[in-house]
């Protein structure tokens, strides 16, 4: 008897047709936002799901389907699983890491340069049909170039992000839970190690790529803003709840900091409302990894761990091998 498996948001027809050769599937590919009580009902006598961070398996959920053998997450970020509940039941649980560094990376530079440049607001001026002449102080930006670029959480993509500096001749300082190597610092531009006020204070530009955890809640809130310069522009292509929206919301209203653009939101999809009213951010509806090639890469990924949990092989990207001891 083929194993029951749950894909619970739409991907591409051939992933899901070449899982169908090896399991009993039930898709959505009419991409419907379950319920709680619809993915609860949906999971029952299912072998492992395929999920995405819009899924959200409490401890709770996960008690009631302890059943399972695999959750199989299509991100890096895995913050929308309470992966103890998982453990202390036995259930493998995996993500999708690496696939998506450099894409995530561009879409950084993406964001800082439409930031920095006034990109969106000026779009909008246009489109209103406000241009009317040329101005010689016309939407004044900031410049990247020779600019210094500060990250936040310098894991894989980070190091990527920082990499790309380079054309830009900037100085880069970074804040991370460890440092890097004086290697993989030579390689991310000569990235200079600093105290995370330092890194408020002293960056230009400042890009936040750090996981979401209980730790980094409100990692950037009211009094982190107040270190930035007034000149400076921020960008979040982490996760929402890293920073507080109120906070951001306010200091850009003030103009305490320059502009932001953002990929993620607390509570998304419902973002504060009032970002919508503000002039000085940029806004695109977390499509950091959003190329095809990329997300297909993330699609196989979470397949092949699928395939390997349900065949009795650790999955090569299990975030809990612990349960593997447990067996």
């Amino acid at each position: 008897m083929k194993a029951k498996i749950l894909v619970a948001r739409a991907t591409f027809p051939d992933v899901i047709e070449r899982l169908q050769q090896q399991f009993d599937v039930e898709s959505n590919q009419d991409d419907k936002i379950f319920s709680a009580a619809e993915l609860h009902e949906k999971m029952q006598g299912k072998d492992a799901v395929v999920i995405t961070s819009s899924e959200k398996l409490s401890a709770e959920v996960i008690a009631a389907n302890s059943h399972l053998k695999a959750i199989c997450n299509v991100a890096v970020g895995y913050n929308n699983i309470d992966v103890a509940a998982a453990t202390s039941a036995g259930i493998m649980v995996t993500n999708t890491p690496d696939v998506l560094n450099e894409t995530t990376a561009d879409y950084a530079w993406t964001l800082l340069m439409a930031n920095a440049r006034r990109v969106s607001e000026s779009e909008h001026y246009l489109r209103a049909g406000k241009w009317k002449n040329w101005r010689f102080d016309q939407f004044l930006g900031a410049d990247v170039h020779g600019a210094t670029l500060g990250i936040l959480g310098m894991g894989r993509i980070g190091q990527a992000i920082a990499r790309r500096s380079m054309g830009f001749d900037m100085q880069v300082i970074y804040h991370n839970r460890s440092r890097l190597t004086p290697e993989q610092e030579a390689h991310a531009n000569h990235a200079r190690y600093v105290s995370k006020e330092e890194l408020l204070r002293g960056a230009d530009h400042l890009i936040l790529v750090l996981p979401y955890s209980a730790q980094t809640h409100h990692i950037i809130g009211a009094a982190e803003l107040a270190l930035m310069k007034p000149s400076a522009t921020l960008v979040n292509i982490a996760r929402g709840g890293i920073v507080d929206d109120i906070a951001l919301i306010a200091a850009l209203r003030e103009k305490r900091i320059a502009s932001a653009g953002l990929d993620v939101y607390e509570n998304e999809p419902a973002l504060h409302p009032d970002f919508l009213t503000l002039s000085n951010v940029v806004l695109t509806p977390h499509i950091g990894s959003a190329s095809e090639k990329t997300r297909r890469a993330m699609a196989d990924c979470a397949s092949a761990n699928l395939v390997a949990a349900l065949s009795g092989v650790q999955p090569p990207n299990l975030i809990n091998p612990e349960v593997i001891q447990m067996k």
